[in-house]
């Protein structure tokens, strides 16, 4: 099958996003700059279900760059709660005290300033001057990534890392006009999301079904480099989050509630000493560890 022609593609796509697209805060005209920045460090890698809460209590907290940067970044990774991969919150805390220094204390619209923001890749720079100041950007997140795949390529999953192969296609169907390229990035992103997912895509109810290579194609499967898998259980990311919610819920924690917590011993020390080192804890005494202050 030829590749979809862009046109088509733009049609089918935007007409279902303009039915289906959820209401979420971090979209409309009423979202801030730094509620959408905020956002995109959430997302990543967590699901909006969990993240709605978080970010709620987050802008209604810290509505400005400022508010956050004037708090400590212990504060941050308390309020970081139980999203996972807490060192996004330091990042966080860091972009919002440069957002400060740099800029005034607004987020950048330019994609170079944002990149420059600590924490910031191209992805996320990509996505905040898309998503929050309308621009023309190529935005590859994994749900991004996946419909182009199928789409335009015929192949079940994209590679493990962004090619330069991948990106000349995303670039190649970017919509010329600004306010469409935009919502093409954001509409993609929640097809992806919501009917082109990874475990069970609602061929049926996908607006681009009949301009699927993959779809033609009968579906092949997946050939590439094994896909890495979400281990939890018995991990050292577990033993870490364990160790980080008795830090968030008291004003230090013991080495006598952290082993309670973990009996594994060599596990245990090697994740204490790795969230001190990440700087998501402090030790204050001997035996006894405190979020940043």
């Amino acid at each position: 099958m030829d590749a979809p022609d862009p046109r088509a593609l733009h049609d089918a796509v935007l007409d279902w996003y303009d039915v289906h697209a959820r209401e979420l805060p971090w979209r409309g005209g009423s979202a801030t700059p730094w509620s959408v920045m905020v956002s995109e460090f959430m997302l990543q890698q967590t699901p909006v279900a969990r993240v709605l809460p978080v970010h709620a209590a987050w802008l209604e907290r810290w509505p400005t760059p400022a508010g956050l940067a004037a708090d400590s970044t212990g504060e941050a990774v308390r309020m970081w709660g139980r999203l996972g991969y807490p060192r996004r919150a330091l990042r966080l805390h860091a972009a919002a005290v440069a957002i400060v220094d740099r800029h005034d204390g607004a987020v950048p619209p330019s994609y170079d300033d944002l990149l420059a923001l600590p924490g910031v890749g191209d992805y996320t720079a990509s996505a905040i001057a898309s998503f929050a100041f309308g621009q023309r950007h190529v935005v590859l997140d994994t749900n991004v990534r996946r419909v182009l795949a199928r789409t335009v390529t015929g192949t079940e999953f994209p590679a493990p890392a962004v090619t330069r192969a991948e990106r000349d296609v995303a670039t190649g169907l970017l919509p010329d006009d600004e306010a469409t390229a935009a919502t093409w990035a954001v509409a993609t992103m929640e097809l992806g999301a919501l009917v082109c997912t990874a475990r069970q895509p609602s061929c049926g109810s996908c607006p681009v079904a009949d301009l699927c290579a993959w779809h033609a194609a009968g579906f092949p499967a997946y050939e590439g480099p094994p896909r890495r898998g979400q281990a939890w259980a018995g991990t050292d990311r577990q033993c870490r989050g364990r160790i980080m919610a008795l830090a968030r819920e008291a004003d230090s924690v013991s080495s006598a509630r952290v082993e309670a917590a973990w009996p594994a011993t060599e596990q245990r020390e090697r994740c204490l000493a790795g969230l001190v080192a990440d700087g998501l804890l402090t030790q204050i005494t001997p035996g006894r560890w405190a979020l940043p202050r």
